[in-house]
């Protein structure tokens, strides 16, 4: 399961277009695990290095990532995503459309 997990977060990564953001929680009501926002911040531990992992912020918009905060910053700053005076990602006002992915298929018991 965890490797699907992963897989379907990515997916949705992918789709975060140039100067957009989106938080853990949007990607996880969007791959149809709403709740499970912590769990796509431990995916995205070990987000592959091409896909445009800075874009996933907090869902107050303030930038999580430790010592790769000032980087994701300023990697967003770059493609022009605004800030709010304070510092965190107007997420109102940059966070990207994201089609729906179809959770897991259920088993049958």
């Amino acid at each position: 399961m965890e490797g699907s997990f992963f897989q379907r977060v990515y997916a949705v990564v992918a789709q975060i277009p140039y100067g957009t953001a989106v938080s853990y929680g949007d990607i996880a009501r969007v791959i149809g695990a709403p709740g499970k926002a912590r769990y796509v911040g431990y995916a995205m531990r070990h987000c592959p290095e091409h896909l445009p992992w800075h874009r996933v912020v907090r869902a107050d918009g303030s930038i999580a990532g430790g010592a790769f905060a000032p980087l994701r910053e300023t990697l967003l700053r770059r493609e022009d995503v605004p800030f709010l005076d304070d510092g965190r990602v107007d997420l109102p006002r940059c966070r990207a459309p994201l089609a729906r992915l179809d959770a897991e298929p259920r088993r049958k018991v």
